[in-house]
């Protein structure tokens, strides 16, 4: 790369300021953080978004985890295994379909959920650092908007 042209490494110009460059390096150093602090404390981020789902909308299905999470089938059900190992998540027969499981979050996996919060505001801090409480806020609010006005 020439040196003059801002040296090795460097951004070209037309991508600088474009949001879907932006938003894709910033998904990049947001994944770094996550695994780097969730891995620091022997979870991954597929743990934390399971036992959030479950200790907000309550039990439920694994398909219906998969689809409140964005987590794929096949490593809900990894996930759900490791987390079931360490006693934060049942699984029981569900009433209404005994070929199914119903999967609820245990008082281990409400105290966990609570001890990851903590990691997790702790990168929150780290990714945005440069901007102040209003912009953090200025920030999720407009990436929000973008995400409703492209799911619905």
């Amino acid at each position: 790369m020439n040196p003059a042209a801002g040296g090795e490494g460097a951004t070209p110009a037309r991508l600088r300021k474009r949001p879907t460059w932006l938003i894709n390096r910033a998904h990049g150093v947001s994944y770094k953080l996550l695994s780097e602090g969730f891995g620091a404390v022997g979870t991954h981020g597929y743990h934390y978004r399971l036992l959030a789902a479950l200790a907000e909308f309550g039990p439920c299905s694994q398909a219906d985890l998969a689809r409140s999470t964005g987590v794929d089938g096949s490593d809900v059900v990894a996930a759900l295994n490791e987390l079931a190992e360490q006693r934060l998540v049942k699984r029981a027969p569900d009433a209404a379909d005994r070929r199914r499981n119903t999967i609820s979050i245990t008082a281990a996996g409400r105290r966990r959920l609570t001890a990851l919060d903590d990691v997790l505001d702790g990168i929150q801090d780290r990714l945005l650092a440069p901007l102040s409480a209003a912009e953090r806020q200025q920030l999720v609010v407009l990436l929000d908007r973008v995400l409703q006005h492209h799911e619905s």
